[in-house]
């Protein structure tokens, strides 16, 4: 009988990242949100990019913490693509790049399956090699950026220059360390396409679902989905779902006009330092009310915290099977009421803060009455 000899499957989308290079942020002014980010959260400036560099078009600041690279890109003219997107959707997330070996693979791959490639692969020459980059797109006009730097060899890129950067604002050092998960709202209806979309053709995993039921309180509540490709690039994708009123997401929505990135969570070894340092250099929190902490109490009694400190702070804390975790979400960081970011400390737990649902989206509403959308 005759053996059939099936060829190796193509390896995925998925299989081909490395984990985050950077998230770049479209914004109005990038020397005033690079300056707040470096004062707030502890950034330093690595790289800058403009028409000092041979940039014409636009203004781009590298930040970089930890593992963490933020890149700050503001047009230079009413007809920029970045100006253009920023009257539509305010200051936001336009891409989420990821670390390949091979650009032209992970976006042939990523073809092949179906995405729709928005950026072919090109390669960029500078004096220390080559960066070669494609994109994708996904929900609403956030695009994913395939890197392959492997043939780079000094600073951040072709076209960046490390020379005359802002200096580091004084303060203590915060100590972000790397990008946790990035999330993404959708619209009602949308999340099941999306989950699929990033399953059937990147290749990632479902890593768990919460419906309505689960987050929810008295007003609002919406369904989400985490995905991930199992070598540390987690997003959970958010829908609203119907309440009494306005939901988060659905204020999202209107505000950004579309689906986009609604916050970013940033993990650190140490949250009551580094909140404690980005309280001293003015960021500005949600509020927990006490009553909180007599219950997370209640539901932690496993493990020894330092609760003075958390109650001080106003940092959440949530426990699974695998251990607890820390964490606390900041006011919206842009005008809009759309992006926000998330400081989280893991120690075991693999969750999400699933018993800080109805508490986070509590104080979300007092925010969003406070702006008269609720």
């Amino acid at each position: 009988m005759a053996q059939t000899t099936l060829a190796p499957a193509a390896p995925s989308v998925a299989s081909q990242l490395h984990g985050w290079d950077h998230i770049e942020w479209w914004v109005g002014n990038a020397r005033a949100v690079t300056a707040w980010m470096a004062s707030g959260f502890g950034f330093d400036v690595i790289a800058y990019a403009g028409p000092e560099t041979g940039v014409a078009d636009r203004a781009s600041y590298v930040l970089g913490q930890g593992d963490i690279r933020f890149v700050i890109t503001a047009g230079l003219g009413p007809e920029s693509e970045v100006a253009r997107h920023v009257l539509a959707h305010g200051d936001g997330i336009r891409h989420l790049a990821w670390r390949v070996d091979d650009a032209y693979a992970a976006a042939s791959t990523a073809a092949g399956k179906g995405a729709t490639v928005v950026a072919e692969p090109t390669s960029v020459n500078g004096d220390a090699g080559t960066v070669t980059t494609a994109a994708i797109a996904t929900y609403g006009e956030t695009r994913h950026l395939f890197v392959d730097r492997s043939g780079w060899h000094d600073g951040w890129g072709p076209g960046f220059s490390s020379d005359r950067l802002p200096v580091r604002p004084a303060g203590p050092g915060v100590g972000l360390a790397l990008i946790d998960h990035v999330v993404g709202n959708v619209e009602q209806g949308r999340l099941d396409d999306w989950v699929a979309w990033y399953i059937e053709v990147l290749g990632f995993s479902e890593m768990r679902h919460f419906d309505a039921d689960q987050i929810s309180t008295q007003y609002s509540a919406l369904r989400s989905t985490v995905v991930h490709n199992g070598a540390g690039v987690v997003m959970p994708i958010n829908e609203p779902a119907p309440g009494l009123r306005k939901s988060q997401i659905e204020e999202y929505l209107d505000a950004y006009r579309g689906p986009g990135v609604q916050h970013i969570a940033l993990g650190t070894r140490d949250i009551v330092s580094a909140v404690g340092s980005m309280r001293d250099r003015s960021v500005r929190f949600l509020t927990m009310p006490a009553a909180y902490y007599d219950d997370a109490k209640e539901r932690l009694t496993g493990f020894r915290l330092p609760w003075e400190d958390l109650q001080r702070l106003e940092i959440e804390v949530d426990a699974d099977s695998g251990g607890y975790l820390l964490q606390i979400f900041t006011e919206t960081v842009v005008d809009r009421p759309t992006l926000f970011v998330e400081i989280i400390q893991r120690e075991g737990a693999t969750g999400f803060g699933e018993g800080n649902f109805k508490a986070l989206f509590e104080a979300i509403e007092r925010e969003q009455a406070r702006r008269g959308n609720l």
